[in-house]
């Protein structure tokens, strides 16, 4: 059986230990964010590397492939939401899982041709990105089901394959994706 992978020693395995080259680690990270934002999975890593400000020798150090800084990328947003899960974990828990819910779409919607390269091939940081959304959502859905906001019958499988549902259709504009999301997330909430 392999080793599970989790997300968090992934990325701190990846991130060189001296300053220099960890500052950058994470510009790479960020300028490859964005890109893969603007363009795609596609996004040319020449262009990357101008915008993290280092050449394209430094990227293959850090990324030897596309599919290193897909990863990578992939894997530092899956993180970032969870950490959020735990800050938000200190407000109301509507609220909570309202406020991840609505990140996690955002997310998703900038990060789909990524995710569609890695799930294509089902690598072993794809599936522990998973479970690790799993892992966050999973505690702020049931706070939400014991305070009684949201209904008792839905599981955090249902819960997220309902939102990524949403934020795997294109809209004509955020305003009817936010629609959408709005009325699924009435369908969350649990009837009074």
């Amino acid at each position: 059986m392999p080793e599970q992978v989790v997300v968090s020693e992934f990325l701190a395995a990846q991130r060189p230990r001296r300053a220099d080259a960890a500052r950058n680690f994470d510009a790479l990270l960020a300028a490859a964010r964005e890109a893969f934002a603007e363009q795609g999975a596609e996004a040319s890593l020449e262009d990357i590397a101008r915008r993290a400000g280092v050449g394209i020798g430094t990227l293959y150090r850090n990324f030897p492939t596309r599919r290193h800084l897909f990863e990578a990328v992939y894997a530092n947003e899956i993180d970032e939401l969870g950490l959020l899960a735990v800050e938000l974990s200190a407000e109301p828990p509507w609220e909570a899982l309202n406020d991840w819910l609505r990140r996690f779409v955002a997310y998703t919607l900038t990060k789909r041709a990524i995710r569609d390269a890695l799930v294509a091939e089902e690598s072993d940081i794809f599936l522990a990105c998973r479970q690790s959304m799993y892992d966050a959502a999973t505690p702020l859905l049931e706070r939400a089901q014991r305070s009684g906001d949201v209904r008792p019958d839905m599981s955090t499988d249902d819960l997220l394959r309902l939102i990524s549902g949403i934020s795997s259709v294109a809209f004509p504009d955020d305003g009817q994706r936010d629609r959408v999301l709005a009325i699924a997330l009435d369908g969350v909430r649990a009837k009074a």
